[in-house]
């Protein structure tokens, strides 16, 4: 499918990235998206107090009730792997979000990004296996009687790689499906008469997916956490 006209991309174009701009616009716009963030973040951070402005409160209230709900579910001993969960929740949601405005592409409806962020979720939670339980680790894949290795072994590597599939998909999937309506829209509608309702709906969808994109990691690092049955 032909990508529409998309502002960063004509900034590639100028400088003589025609061909990078066209073929890898997920990379483009996952730059644009990684420069949203620092620059939230700075606005986040500046000017800091204990008596909090307007835009540290939003923040202060996003983030908090964010690493509450983890906390929920983890326990305080879940509290040091949250900057990464909240990353890579920003990074989903602002990917999501960016495709609602003419003109910019979403970096998560390329299966290339979603599978980027999958990856360091799955990859992360073994990490997190492997420093609570040393190699006592791999009963999480064994079973608890040795007799069932061969069963058990082949089942839970399957469904640990499934869990890539499962989260890159289903992101993917979902996100495109919500581009493709917006573009319908738009056609149907016009540039200036986009119906509000799609537009609305692509913002539920947005944080929808990235919050359930969330929960899953916190299920999957939780389950790393705790010792195998």
């Amino acid at each position: 499918m032909e990508h529409p006209y998309l502002y960063v991309g004509v900034l590639f174009e100028l400088m003589g990235f025609e061909h990078f701009a066209h073929k890898y616009p997920h990379v483009i716009y996952t730059w644009v998206v990684m420069g949203l963030l620092i620059i939230f973040g700075y606005l986040a951070t500046k000017g800091i107090s204990m008596i909090p402005g307007k835009t540290q409160n939003i923040f202060e209230m996003l983030i908090g009730s964010l690493e509450d709900f983890m906390v929920d579910i983890t326990g305080d001993e879940g509290r040091w792997f949250f900057p990464l969960l909240a990353t890579v929740f920003l990074f989903i949601f602002i990917s999501n979000l960016i495709g609602l405005v003419p003109g910019f592409y979403s970096p998560t409806k390329s299966l290339n990004t979603t599978i980027a962020c999958a990856l360091v979720v799955v990859v992360f939670t073994h990490v997190i296996g492997v420093m609570y339980h040393g190699i006592s680790y791999i009963k999480h894949f064994t079973g608890p009687i040795w007799w069932m290795i061969p069963i058990m072994l082949p089942v839970e590597v399957v469904g640990h790689m499934a869990r890539i599939l499962s989260l890159s998909f289903r992101l993917f999937g979902n996100i495109m499906g919500k581009e493709l309506v917006l573009i319908i829209g738009f056609a149907l509608a016009g540039a200036f008469l986009a119906p509000l309702p799609i537009m609305v709906l692509g913002l539920f969808v947005s944080l929808v997916q990235a919050f359930v994109f969330f929960l899953l990691s916190v299920m999957y690092f939780t389950g790393a956490m705790e010792h195998a049955h």
